[in-house]
């Protein structure tokens, strides 16, 4: 079985498109079948991000604790209960490419970090949007590490000790912490995601934080 976690905070006005993404993603014919379960964990949610996930299929597991590392980690491990093999995180504002899940495994790594792309730049200059894209390698061999594009084996996940309950950069000590371990990392820009460009991110100094700052360059 695969799992997905999608970390959300208050997020009813993006996350039925994530869902929507995930479960095309969950029914590509190359996974032959295999089970996708997507677990939902709202952190301090207080709108209807719940209602709308369980619409879609999808578990909830409800925490409080404004902590995007606690949350993946929580997930993480309630899916690990239930007998993932494989874990897969994305966002809440993010839409995965209808490929995500068996891209991932066709890689035959023990991780994945894959590429996003921001999908609507409204708001932005063409300056600023040249500025972002000139400081970012969407190719193969990259070394960005996204928390809205990151796969891995369970076995993996857990000798390096799962997600530091961190409320920003846990993607970056987890990925760090499996590279130190000699964990067998694919970096990809075949593993795709579309995220959102905007400015009231979730997590501190985080992928909303990082465009902000072209802003202000």
């Amino acid at each position: 079985m695969i799992g997905a976690v999608v970390p959300a905070h208050d997020e009813e006005a993006l996350i039925g498109r994530a869902l929507q993404a995930l479960r095309v993603a969950a029914a590509h014919p190359d996974l032959q079948g295999e089970e996708v379960r997507i677990l939902v964990v709202l952190d301090a949610c207080r709108d209807q991000t719940g209602d709308i996930a369980h619409a879609f299929g999808a578990q909830c597991l409800a925490v409080d604790a404004r902590n995007v590392g606690f949350a993946r980690a929580a997930g993480a491990q309630a899916l690990i209960e239930q007998g993932a093999r494989w874990l897969a995180f994305t966002d809440a504002d993010s839409v995965v490419a209808p490929c995500w899940f068996s891209r991932q495994l066709a890689l035959r790594s023990e991780a994945v970090c894959g590429v996003v792309e921001v999908d609507d730049w409204t708001g932005f200059t063409s300056e600023e949007r040249s500025a972002y894209e000139a400081g970012y390698f969407d190719a193969e061999d990259h070394r960005h590490i996204h928390g809205a594009n990151l796969g891995v084996s369970v076995s993996a996940y857990q000798q390096a000790g799962g997600f530091p309950t961190l409320c920003t950069r846990e993607d970056v000590a987890l990925v760090e912490r499996l590279h130190a371990l000699g964990v067998r990392i694919a970096w990809t820009n075949t593993v795709r995601v579309l995220t959102s460009a905007r400015q009231d991110g979730r997590a501190p100094d985080g992928f909303s934080t990082h465009l902000g700052r072209l802003r202000s360059a």
